[in-house]
Order: C-alpha cells, then sequence, then structure tokens
C-alpha cells in the first residue's frame, strides 16, 4: 500500500538469512542448548512483547536474531504465550489471564470449546466415556458454522443433540428462542451444556447479540462459547468492536488470524477464560515425555493440555505480523476491508439489475445480492422468475472463473435462491476494484 515492495523483500531476505544461520549453527548442539530453567527472566531479557504501534524493521531483526540464538522450540512457546497473552487482553479478560492454545484451524477450536464445556460440567467423562454422563445438549444458531455439529458427532455427543436457534431475518440468534429451547430441553430432562455463539456468520456476516445471550448463560449455568472465526479480528478495531459488546464474558472464544488479519494458513487460536481447565481435561501425563519434576514452570509447558502430540508451529508468522504492523496496523488493514464492503453496499442497493438478500448495511464484510440479468429482470411469474434466477448466479460464477477475471462466492440460504456473497478481505483491494467487480456481473450476465 505504501510501495514497500523492496524494503519488505529485503527484510523477508534477511529473517531467511538469520534461519538459515541458525540451521547451519544447530549442527553443533552443544552451542544451542537453551537455558529454559527460568523462562520468565528469558522473556524479561528478550523483547517479544507486541506493541499497538508497529516497530521497525530493524528492532524486528534484532528480536529475530534474539529468536533464534536459543533452541527455536522453547521459544515458540513463550511467543505463544506472550501473543495468546495480548489476545485475552483484547477480548477483556483481566490482565490478560486465562489459557488458549492454536489449533489446526476453526474448526477444531470450537470442538476443543465443546471438549472444554463437556468435562468443567461432568469431569468423569474423561475416564468413563459417554455412559456416565446424562443426555448432553449444545445450542447454535441456524446461521452457524457447520463446525459445531461436527465437533459434536467427533465428540461422541450426536448431531441430534445440537440444537439449532432460530436467527432474525439478519442471521442473528433470536435470545428469546434460544431460553425457550433451553427450558424446553430441561423438560425434558436433557442437560443443556453448550451453547455457541457466532461473531460474524459465514454467509450474513451477522453477530448474535452476546450480551443477552450471555445473560441467557449465567441465568441456566451453562458454558457460553464464542466462534469468532470470522469475525473475531473486529476487536482490533477501535470503530467496529461494538458488534462484539459481551465477549468478555464467554467462557471461550475461536479467534482466526488467517482470516481479516491475513496471516496465511493456517492461524487459529482458541482462547479460554479459566486457567490450567485446558491442562487438567487433556492431560495424559505421560512420564516419557511430560515429566512432573522438570527444573522450571510446568506451565509453560503446553505439550499435554492439546490433543494433538506434534503440532505446527503457527505462532511466528502472527508475532512477526503483529511486530511490524502493531495493533494499529491491522485495525486499518480490517477498517479498510470494512470500508470496501459498505461503498460495494452504497453502489449497488439502488441499482438496477441489483437486489440485496437483507435489507440495512451489512456488519461485517460480507454483502449479499442477487444480480438479475435483463431476460429475469422482468419477469410477472414470481414461480419462474426464481426458478431462473437460481441459475444465474452459478452461470456468472463459472464465467468468471473460465476468464479469470474476478470470483465471487454464492449459495442459496433456506428459502432463499442461489446469490452472491462478495467477502472483502483484502486491504489491498481499492474501490475501483469494486467498480470492475460490479461491471464484470453485469457484463458477464447480460445475456441471461
Amino acid at each position: 500500500a505504501l510501495n514497500g515492495d523492496a524494503k519488505t523483500m529485503n527484510f523477508l531476505q534477511e529473517v531467511v538469512d538469520i534461519m538459515l544461520a541458525y540451521i547451519v549453527e544447530s549442527f553443533d548442539r552443544s552451542t544451542k542448548v537453551i537455558d529454559f530453567h527460568y523462562p520468565n527472566e528469558l522473556l524479561q531479557r528478550n523483547n517479544w512483547e507486541l506493541s499497538d504501534e508497529p516497530e521497525t524493521l530493524d528492532d524486528i531483526l534484532i528480536s529475530c536474531r534474539a529468536t533464534f540464538t536459543y533452541e527455536v522450540a522453547p521459544v515458540f512457546v513463550l511467543l505463544e504465550y506472550v501473543t495468546l497473552k495480548k489476545m485475552r487482553e483484547i477480548i477483556g479478560w483481566q490482565d490478560g489471564r486465562g489459557d488458549g492454545i492454536f489449533s489446526p484451524g476453526g474448526a477444531i477450536s470450537n470442538m476443543y470449546a465443546m471438549l472444554l464445556a463437556r468435562y468443567k460440567m461432568f469431569p468423569e467423562v474423561k475416564e468413563k466415556g459417554m455412559s456416565s454422563v446424562p443426555r448432553l445438549v449444545a445450542f447454535t444458531s441456524e446461521h452457524s458454522h457447520f463446525s459445531i455439529k461436527k465437533g459434536a458427532a467427533a465428540l461422541g455427543i450426536g448431531t441430534e443433540s445440537v440444537i439449532c436457534i432460530k436467527a432474525d431475518e439478519r442471521g442473528k440468534m433470536i435470545p428469546s428462542d434460544l431460553e425457550r429451547r433451553i427450558i424446553e430441553a430441561k423438560q425434558k430432562g436433557y442437560v443443556p451444556f453448550f451453547v455457541s455463539a457466532t461473531a460474524g456468520t459465514t454467509v450474513y456476516g451477522a453477530f448474535d447479540p452476546l450480551m443477552a445471550i450471555a445473560d441467557i448463560c449465567k441465568k441456566h449455568d451453562i458454558w457460553m462459547h464464542v466462534d469468532g472465526a470470522w469475525g473475531g479480528s473486529l476487536l482490533m478495531s477501535r470503530k467496529h468492536r461494538w458488534k462484539l459488546n459481551g465477549v468478555e464474558r464467554a467462557n471461550s472464544m475461536t479467534w482466526n488470524p488467517h482470516k481479516m488479519m491475513a496471516v496465511p494458513l493456517q492461524c487459529s487460536a482458541l482462547l479460554v477464560r479459566e486457567e490450567g481447565l485446558m491442562q487438567s481435561c487433556n492431560q495424559m501425563q505421560a512420564c516419557y515425555l511430560f515429566q512432573q519434576d522438570k527444573q522450571y514452570d510446568l506451565s509453560y509447558d503446553t505439550g499435554d493440555k492439546a490433543l494433538q502430540c506434534g503440532r505446527h508451529v503457527d505462532i511466528f508468522k502472527l508475532w512477526l505480523m503483529w511486530r511490524a504492523k502493531g495493533t494499529i496496523g491491522f485495525e486499518a488493514q480490517i477498517d479498510k476491508c470494512l470500508e470496501l464492503s459498505e461503498y460495494l453496499y452504497n453502489k449497488i442497493k439502488d441499482r438496477e439489475g441489483y437486489e440485496m438478500v437483507f435489507d440495512g448495511k451489512p456488519q461485517h464484510t460480507n454483502v449479499c445480492f442477487w444480480y438479475l440479468p435483463p431476460g429475469v429482470r422482468y419477469l410477472e411469474d414470481k414461480v419462474e422468475k426464481m426458478k431462473r434466477l437460481h441459475k444465474v448466479a452459478p452461470v456468472i460464477k463459472a464465467r468468471m472463473m473460465e476468464y479469470g477475471t474476478t470470483m465471487v462466492s454464492y449459495q442459496p440460504q433456506g428459502d432463499k435462491v442461489n446469490f452472491f456473497r462478495m467477502v472483502i478481505s483484502n486491504p489491498a483491494a481499492t474501490f475501483e476494484d469494486i467498480d470492475f467487480l460490479i461491471e464484470e456481473i453485469e457484463r458477464l450476465g447480460q445475456d441471461l
């Protein structure tokens, strides 16, 4: 955006050089053993904390050199520690307290949350299995991500035990229906244990009313999870974070930096408010790996609280980007994407041939609309019109891919026929790109 290509390339080359030098030097193992007995001192001795302000490339390179002075696996654990703490602070948990882990994607993060909620209510399930607990039920919006049901299936809870709550015309969960279904489940003898609210639904980009949902969860003593895989990054924006008001009352949150923060895949975090719960839920205390008599603070030894044994290193790229951009840099790119989506909405809402899927400005960067070509636009038979309109988006999408000019998602939703869902997550996009998109849709669909 600031014509910094050459500077960025030189910076990345230096980072790679530092890594390569580490690999070469690591053959001499005698020089690479980290003194990990005092992790807090290690954190204080090295400038690994994250800042709201962007840092100079030279300062970041100094930190990178310090990082690759040590055995890197423990250092990555410490980078994960400072980053997750920063994310918890942004959520609003006091002093960033709590727990968390990076996982292989939002679906796994959501499953972790459900696993923790079940263990919190019935810790005996870890050893005795599902036969030791009553019929559990979870609740989520009918517009929520499929991973909630998939997690229930994987954990042996079952997809039929996930109760879908009605959403309003904008795709937000209706709190009154949530409470009605909770009471109904209790009357049937079921045990409600988990509510997953969504911050940024996949299709509409809707934000469930977290404060009202939190009130209901507190009243009925149910674990509240926020699936913020798509919309959680709006917490970085002072202009838009109000859409997640109430998230600080949640027991857990999924947040995917590989979405709106543009961190390369994969990079998903589960944040948990209660410290130590992940460890007690997942640990197996295999003495050949996780010795309890190590001579340092075992809270930094994260291996036993993960479901995986070996884990991919997802933290370094996020930490590096955060150092370079600062919180305000992420805020700027998120605000830019939302500005572009509002621009698209304002351009097409009253434009001939376009119809919005729902009224009002989108809450996220999801802009949902139908394009009605001339051959469909003036049909009076509503049934025939919807039948033909259902075929429009797939044809235009195929032509987009054939020409290689652009690519926009489409899908049906409930009783609504196929519509376009333009999602903007690239801050390098411009207003001119949006203008081109509109004109290209019209060009490719004019004969339909």
